[in-house]
């Protein structure tokens, strides 16, 4: 009984408090992200007035707008390597929206590792890398390697549109796999993977490319205010063919002028300290030109003019 009149003295003396505090404005307001009613993916319009799929952008936009952290590093790294990634995908005629999917799968990051050993930009296993072409070992993993590895990612890609004709199930079997996405495509009687009931990480990954390239198209509208000089630049190279084993990195780094650090930051697809070369075979390495390397955010030319407010 004693314990119950003490709660109801508490909650009294609470109430009474609370009732005597002035009317407090918040320090700042959250302000919820502009939800499209329809969007433009890869050619093919998406109407997203349907409660689920308007649910589901929601979620990912506001994932998006609120972890600034992520959100503003994919959109400064965004602008080093979207210029290479860009020209690959043309090459291969993959649609250029699907630059997005390297944004989702690394966040730009070029290296990358997730828990299950996924790797690089585009997040390759070791076993579909090397289905894919890309050497993979203790001295070379080329899911380090932007060119090859958007290449392999095409091949991917443009095999999944023509066994699927939608370019979103696409990128969904680019997440679950071919065979999952074929499965349930197959015992739901439907078309296109954004019909699917799915696992979780499928079902919002589709959305999540929509809300990247609605961010990158209007990075300002969701909060995001960048100048040029916040962007990272690409970083000036030359090219050398290399046909020789080469027993030491750090040596061959000093004797160009530059330094290990520099060398595998050019070519992040160096993994070990040596790079031997079998017959017949060679590498093209990226030499760093080193008076070039110098950061100047002045002379940083935007990949995209929308993403900046200086230009």
């Amino acid at each position: 009984m004693k314990k119950i009149l003490l709660l109801i003295l508490l909650a009294t003396t609470w109430t009474g408090m609370y009732a005597q505090l002035p009317e407090l404005s918040p320090p700042y307001e959250v302000v919820g992200p502009y939800i499209p009613k329809e969007m433009e993916f890869a050619g093919e319009k998406i109407v997203l007035k349907r409660a689920d799929l308007h649910e589901r952008i929601d979620r990912e936009l506001i994932t998006f707008t609120f972890s600034h952290t992520t959100t503003l590093l994919m959109l400064k790294r965004a602008n080093r390597y979207f210029p290479t990634i860009e020209r690959i995908l043309k090459e291969n005629n993959v649609p250029d929206d699907l630059k997005y999917l390297m944004i989702i799968e690394s966040s730009g990051d070029i290296e990358a590792l997730s828990p299950v050993k996924a790797a690089g930009l585009w997040q390759f296993m070791s076993e579909t890398g090397r289905e894919y072409g890309l050497e993979i070992n203790r001295m070379v993993d080329e899911r380090y390697h932007v060119e090859k590895s958007t290449h392999a990612a095409c091949k991917y890609l443009k095999e999944s549109y023509e066994k699927y004709g939608d370019w979103l199930t696409a990128c969904a079997s680019y997440n679950a796999g071919q065979r999952r996405i074929s499965e349930e495509l197959e015992k739901q009687l439907t078309d296109k993977a954004t019909d699917l009931w799915l696992n979780k990480e499928t079902s919002r990954y589709m959305f999540r490319l929509l809300a990247a390239k609605q961010i990158f198209e209007f990075p300002r509208m969701y909060g995001f205010v960048l100048h040029a000089r916040d962007l990272y630049p690409p970083l000036p190279t030359t090219p050398l063919e290399i046909k020789q084993t080469i027993p030491d990195l750090a040596s061959f780094a000093k004797r160009k002028g530059i330094s290990l650090l520099m060398l595998k930051t050019a070519n992040p697809w160096l993994r070990g300290n040596s790079l031997p070369v079998v017959e017949k075979k060679s590498y093209i390495l990226q030499i760093p030109v080193t008076e070039k390397w110098e950061y100047n955010p002045n002379e940083t030319i935007p990949h995209s003019k929308r993403w900046v407010i200086d230009n």
